[in-house]
């Protein structure tokens, strides 16, 4: 088949929003409609024993909240879609910013009874900046939660979306009865009974149909009708090409729990979302439908499997195929690596594949070659764009609590590190290792999986940092640089890729750094 055919089919998008949204509740149904898995678990339920499928990490189940991306892949329609989960918790944000280098489109989803909360407004933000396509999803319709028309008004204003409805729900909470399509003309009635996996819709092309009554009572026939009219007239009708642009949102209704409204998503997502779109490199713009293949790694992850020890990077193919036993370059190393067995992710199952195509998501076994931001081309040097280190917020010394284990914990600290969980600084005085992190959540993390996966036992020690800063000099050899490094050597470090960092204690002792050593510029992204 041929390769624009294989691509066009490709959907790659991820699922963004605050916590709780129910986020992972959603992938699980739409995972439901591809056939990929048979009974779909809720995150947190004590009555199922079946956690959800995307959440692995023992600590995911425990907490009831996902900390890692995952990635799933699932047929349907004749559509090949790959569905990046993201963690929404914010301690975790760093790994969402990176995960949306590496979608087409995404999901945001959206609590009825919360609305719009502040970590979904950032990572709107963020793909507002890339001019990402979104769709919005409001979750929970079940529940008893805000007026549509002021939940509408609130992404508008919040998010700074342009958004336009393509359905709308009958009534809410105790009287929810059901979703009325816009976009596919129909009525999808609401039984509440949440066994049914999937409901029966009653195509409906004309509201003003006095069967309506019949259906969902005199009361909320007349209120819809209302409703629909107000829609019509306050939104713009939908357009393809302006949501493409990232310049206008569709909006869907539905209860995830339940499994209601989703089908309606995922077919009007098919229809109109973009397949693979061109990426950036700093050499040139990367057409997926090129023979050549390349690809840059968003995500590292150790011990995917708790019984081997093994590390899978994650890498996105941007263009042409990607073939099993095949020799790519690794642009920053400059060697041929080959891969055995790049697997592909089915719901549960990891499937090992012959052939990808652009669009698709592959994780290779890595025995430490890889980093974040990494490329693999056919022989071309191609350098992708946009994979950040933030400025961690949270900084503390490690120490290792076993002394026979300190061999462990080195290589412990080093895996987790590649995989972006955070960041090390080695001081230039006396090497002691600090680590930094986003949010206070990952330092658990970090203690949880040193001792589950690595046998290594470690402790913190609060050490008072405002902000790293990456260091760059206008001149090396100059001698306020020297100056600088002399009067400041206590607060100097390198990070794991040899970078001169500063560690400021204040937002002050910035300004002033700032002042006092104008040629040496400082950076809060390691990105520069």
């Amino acid at each position: 088949m041929s390769l624009v055919k294989e691509i066009a089919k490709r959907r790659t998008f991820g699922i963004i929003s605050h916590p709780d949204a129910g986020k992972t509740t959603l992938t699980e149904k739409l995972l439901l409609f591809g056939g990929a898995i048979q009974e779909a678990g809720a995150v947190k339920s004590n009555k199922i024993k079946k956690g959800a499928t995307s959440d692995f990490m023992e600590i995911e189940r425990q907490r009831g909240i996902s900390v890692a991306t995952s990635v799933l892949a699932f047929n349907y329609r004749d559509r090949k879609i790959n569905i990046l989960d993201t963690p929404g918790h914010k301690d975790f944000a760093e790994d969402t910013f990176r995960t949306l280098t590496a979608v087409d489109s995404v999901i945001v989803v959206i609590d009825v009874a919360k609305g719009v909360e502040e970590q979904t407004e950032k990572l709107v933000e963020v793909c507002r900046m890339r001019k990402i396509p979104m769709i919005v999803f409001i979750n929970k319709l079940d529940r008893e939660g805000k007026d549509a028309f002021d939940l509408l008004d609130e992404v508008e204003q919040k998010l700074g979306l342009k958004v336009t409805p393509l359905s709308f729900p009958i009534g809410m909470g105790f009287d929810f009865q059901g979703i009325y399509n816009i976009w596919e003309k129909n009525i999808n009635l609401f039984s509440g009974d949440s066994k049914k996996n999937i409901e029966e819709t009653i195509a409906f092309d004309d509201v003003d149909n006095p069967e309506l009554e019949g259906i969902i009572g005199k009361k909320a026939a007349e209120e819809l009708r209302e409703n629909l009219e107000l829609v019509y007239e306050v939104y713009p009708d939908f357009d393809k090409e302006a949501y493409t642009k990232a310049e206008l949102q569709p909006v869907f209704f539905g209860s995830a729990l339940n499994n209601f409204g989703v089908r309606e998503l995922l077919d009007c997502f098919i229809d109109i979302a973009p397949s693979p779109l061109p990426k950036k490199a700093e050499e040139r713009l990367v057409i997926p439908t090129e023979e050549a293949f390349s690809g840059f790694v968003f995500k590292i992850h150790a011990n995917m499997d708790p019984k081997h020890r093994d590390r899978l990077a994650f890498i996105k193919i941007v263009s042409g195929t990607f073939e099993r036993n095949t020799p790519y370059l690794h642009v920053r190393h400059n060697k041929k690596l080959k891969f055995s067995s790049p697997n592909a992710f089915f719901a549960e199952k990891k499937e090992i594949v012959d052939i990808s195509y652009a669009g698709d998501i592959v994780g290779l076994h890595d025995t430490g070659n890889f980093k974040i931001g990494d490329t693999l081309t056919q022989g071309e040097e191609l350098h992708f764009k946009g994979i950040p280190s933030f400025s961690p917020e949270h900084f503390r010394y490690i120490n290792n609590a076993d002394p026979m284990k300190a061999k462990q914990l080195d290589k412990g600290i080093s895996q987790l590190m590649d995989e972006g969980v955070a960041q090390l600084f080695t001081l230039e005085m006396n090497n002691r290792k600090v680590i930094g992190t986003v949010g206070a959540l990952q330092y658990e993390v970090i203690q949880y999986r040193l001792e589950h996966e690595y046998g290594a036992k470690c402790t913190y020690e609060n050490f008072p940092v405002h902000k790293a800063c990456w260091v760059e000099p206008e001149d090396e050899k100059s001698e306020e640089f020297a100056e600088f490094k002399r009067v400041k050597q206590k607060f100097l470090a390198k990070d794991k890729q040899g970078q001169l960092v500063f560690l400021a204690d204040s937002s002050f002792s910035i300004q002033m750094t700032q002042q006092k050593y104008p040629n040496v510029k400082l950076h809060f992204v390691s990105e520069y």
